[in-house]
């Protein structure tokens, strides 16, 4: 068996952590994260705030702790959308090929045309802010990609002998797609899904810092650091844990899924 390398490591510990602060976030903050304190605005870190206080006195860990529920809750949506839709597309139209293959990916060709971050704006633009828009925004903005790499995946699996072997028996093409192609072609979803986590979440982030994500007071990742902006040179700790955050989660998604990578690609065995 071979051993986990340190990168492995180190990006199964941070999402791990990140999963934690979720957990522990739905039964336990150090505070509410909405109550507002004017006699502790902009207080800096110490003993009682650990991350100091925002504009309003609201305490910052216990919004960043909040914010990762909200953040971290929207990208495994999205990442659960997006990946089960362009996992049937892409099997689809990889497996029956013809005319199905064509009209599918004509379509996912026009929507990969726009770029991911105006279209998921334009999703929102038409359905208005909120969780399940911004959901159905980034699931919109990552489907075409996921479509393409599952089926570039199907191209390859149903060429190998076994599914051959399956229509030879006269299995059904819905049989030979759920019974062969669907559990081979897995291992690459799972590592596709796992990038995916990372760079969901910073786009999450971009569109609250762009105003157009989860409405306030509800704390995300990406309107702290908007609200951090104007107070960056007297009050620079408001900005610092959002940001270290979304690094350290991007970071650990994409270690790990490199691991993953490298644990079913055959050429790392």
């Amino acid at each position: 068996m071979r051993k986990l390398s340190f990168s492995a490591v180190l990006g199964a510990a941070l999402v791990g952590l990140l999963l934690l602060t979720v957990l522990v976030s739905f039964v336990w903050t150090p505070v509410d994260p909405l109550a507002i304190d004017l006699s502790a605005t902009l207080a800096p870190p110490s003993a009682r705030r650990w991350l100091g206080s925002d504009e309003f006195g609201r305490d910052v860990l216990s919004r960043v702790m909040a914010g990762a529920r909200i953040s971290v809750g929207i990208a495994l949506a999205t990442v659960a959308c997006a990946v089960t839709a362009g996992a049937i597309v892409g099997v689809a139209a990889g497996f029956l090929r013809g005319p199905v293959d064509r009209t599918l990916m004509t379509f996912n060709d026009a929507m990969l045309a726009f770029p991911g971050m105006l279209l998921a704006l334009g999703v929102i633009a038409v359905f208005g802010a909120g969780v399940g828009s911004i959901i159905a925004a980034l699931a919109s903005a990552y489907l075409p990609s996921v479509v393409r790499v599952v089926r570039a995946s199907v191209l390859s699996i149903r060429e190998r002998e076994y599914v051959e072997a399956s229509r030879v028996m006269g299995n059904s093409e819905v049989y030979s797609m759920i019974r062969h192609v669907v559990p081979n072609a897995s291992p690459q979803i799972a590592v596709l899904a796992t990038s995916m986590f990372g760079w969901v979440l910073l786009s999450e982030s971009a569109l609250s810092f762009l105003g157009v994500g989860v409405p306030a007071p509800a704390p995300t990742w990406g309107n702290m650091l908007a609200s951090a902006r104007p107070y960056l040179d007297t009050a620079a700790w408001l900005g610092v844990a959002p940001g270290l955050c979304i690094a350290a989660t991007l970071l650990g998604a994409n270690l790990l899924s490199d691991a993953l990578r490298e644990r079913f690609d055959p050429r790392h065995l």
